[in-house]
């Protein structure tokens, strides 16, 4: 298996560039070997926090791709298979011969531990969630990092989150024990002199608290690696990768209303300039006056060429009598390409089409080629184009994650009005209509999630808030309204905090503010008789309902 992420195309100077290219922020690079963890891909997400590149890869990459990606360390993710099965996934053993550090979490430290002649047995408790951690012997990973228990005397410890059943009990050759817990009697381990290390706890997640300074340790001391994995550089790299890909040709972009699609255009249009041209779909399940907003602001900003296009009576008749979320996504997605095959075909030699699938979009719909991630939710512009269709792909966000996004977004001069806006899904309200999609529930949606949003604003919530907004359920209830009985639609709001839209929690919303909110959309939306507010988490539950 391949590197989840597209290969780097080689940079070379352009008319208007330095006669040397800039340095590729992604020549320094920490690999993540994917067992299958739903954090695998926070992981990544934190390293390059750090100003690092993380690339996630299979444990069953062949060897001549590790020696060409020449990673300066190497991380080996968590995941749900057990060490002490028969064949259980392991990693390729010359990764502890290429003389760079190793960093194994979770599963990753057990088939450390078990691979490098260590041993690992079920365990008689499992760990799951909150655990103190007591240091023995910190070592160079964990020195001057654990805090104290505030007793006369006390040794040091780290509060962290556990996830794990397995457990080692007799580190490798060479491997101290760095710290334990009365579950897990090696919960860190590590041998300085080859620079391996194990955590049987999860330092990518929020609920370790001293974590990120952990990874941080790792990519910087540990693999000596600096910060160049950082906006500035980002756009320079990524708009020389655009150039070599595409030469003299012309692209088109689908833009969506959301962040993602506009931040693509203006990348590529930094690029190419005029030959990029951009067609906006309105497919009638747009956010309230987001077609016109979305045509101001690239006329305002980016002076590109956009062509709107009303389809919203073809998406409403594809969509009638679909129920099924996977099955609406799936219709939106051919009728996206059926329209913009169209568009295109309208225009003069257009080679390419753009898009703003980010990474992920490409994570949920188990795109990326480790084959360890379940299918979440497909993404109408995740898995290519029809073989019929003439048109190149271009994906120049494919690798980025959404705060990544907008800090790019930002650094090309975008408002920031227009970078800060909550995420919206590419099938828009389609997703977030339970059942059936009918022109009817599509304008009663769209009224109740603008006096959402604009209340979310008037109270200082919005950018408070990761994401809002609200939900049709397909359920009627029993209502009073002037003193007549009343059987009408139920709206569902939601509102998410999230640093990196892989875990979520529920907006913890003033009682009074989610009272004056569903007041006003029970007495100014015709249609809409009772509303809830959806305190469920991600995970077990997405962010959309869809």
């Amino acid at each position: 298996m391949m590197s989840v992420l597209p290969r780097r195309l080689p940079i070379t100077a352009s008319s208007d560039s330095p006669d040397a290219p800039p340095a590729d922020p992604a020549d320094e690079r920490i690999l993540i070997f994917d067992f299958g963890s739903q954090y695998t891909q926070l992981i990544a997400r934190r390293v390059r926090e750090l100003g690092v590149y993380a690339e996630i890869v299979s444990p069953r990459i062949p060897s001549e791709e590790i020696r060409r990606l020449a990673p300066a360390g190497v991380i080996l993710s968590g995941g749900p298979a057990s060490v002490t099965a028969v064949q259980p996934p392991a990693v390729p053993a010359e990764i502890f011969t290429l003389g760079v550090p190793v960093l194994g979490i979770c599963y990753g430290m057990q088939t450390m531990a078990a691979q490098l002649g260590g041993r690992v047995e079920p365990g008689h408790e499992r760990e799951f969630g909150y655990a103190r951690v007591d240091i023995a012997a910190p070592g160079r990973l964990l020195r001057d990092i654990a805090g104290f228990t505030g007793e006369p005397g006390g040794a040091p410890v780290l509060d962290v989150w556990m996830s794990h059943g397995d457990r080692v009990i007799a580190p490798p050759r060479g491997f101290r024990v760095l710290a334990s817990t009365a579950v897990a009697p090696v919960a860190a381990m590590g041998d300085d002199s080859r620079r391996f290390y194990g955590l049987q706890f999860h330092p990518e997640v929020t609920h370790t608290p001293r974590g990120k300074q952990i990874l941080g340790r790792f990519v910087h001391e540990i693999c000596g690696l600096g910060r160049r994995w950082t906006p500035s550089n980002i756009i320079t790299d990524h708009i020389a990768r655009i150039r070599t890909r595409v030469g003299d040709d012309r692209v088109v972009i689908a833009l969506s209303g959301g962040v993602d699609s506009a931040v693509a255009a203006a990348l590529i249009h930094r690029a190419i300039g005029d030959r990029l041209t951009a067609i906006f779909v309105d497919h009638g399940l747009l956010r309230e006056n987001e077609g016109n907003e979305v045509m101001a602001a690239f006329a305002r900003h980016l002076k590109l060429r956009v062509r709107r296009v009303d389809a919203s009576g073809r998406f409403f008749r594809a969509l009638a009598g679909v129920e099924d979320p996977e099955g609406k996504r799936k219709r939106i997605g051919r009728l996206f390409i059926e329209v913009f095959e169209e568009e295109a075909g309208r225009l003069d030699a257009v080679s390419w089409l753009a898009q703003g699938t980010i990474y992920p979009d490409v994570i949920e719909s188990a795109g990326a080629k480790t084959g360890g991630a379940e299918v979440i939710k497909s993404h109408h512009n995740v898995g290519g184009l029809p073989e019929r269709m003439r048109l190149r792909l271009l994906e120049p966000l494919r690798d980025l994650f959404k705060d990544e996004v907008r800090r790019i977004g930002l650094g090309l001069g975008l408002p920031a009005d227009l970078v800060g806006r909550h995420p919206f899904p590419g099938p828009g309200l389609a997703v977030r209509i339970l059942g059936e999609v009918t022109p009817e529930r599509a304008a009663l949606l769209r009224r109740a999630d603008a006096i959402f949003i604009a209340a979310l604003r008037e109270a200082g919530w919005y950018d408070r808030v990761s994401q809002a907004f609200a939900v049709f359920l397909p359920v009627r209830s029993v209502g009073v309204m002037g003193d007549r009985r009343c059987y009408e639609h139920v709206v569902a709001l939601r509102a998410v905090q999230t640093s990196d839209f892989m875990t979520a929690h529920w907006a913890h919303l003033p009682y009074d503010f989610l009272d004056e909110v569903a007041r006003r959309i029970i007495n100014r939306v015709a249609g809409v008789a009772r509303v809830v507010y959806d305190v469920s988490g991600k995970p077990p539950a997405t962010i959309e309902w869809e």
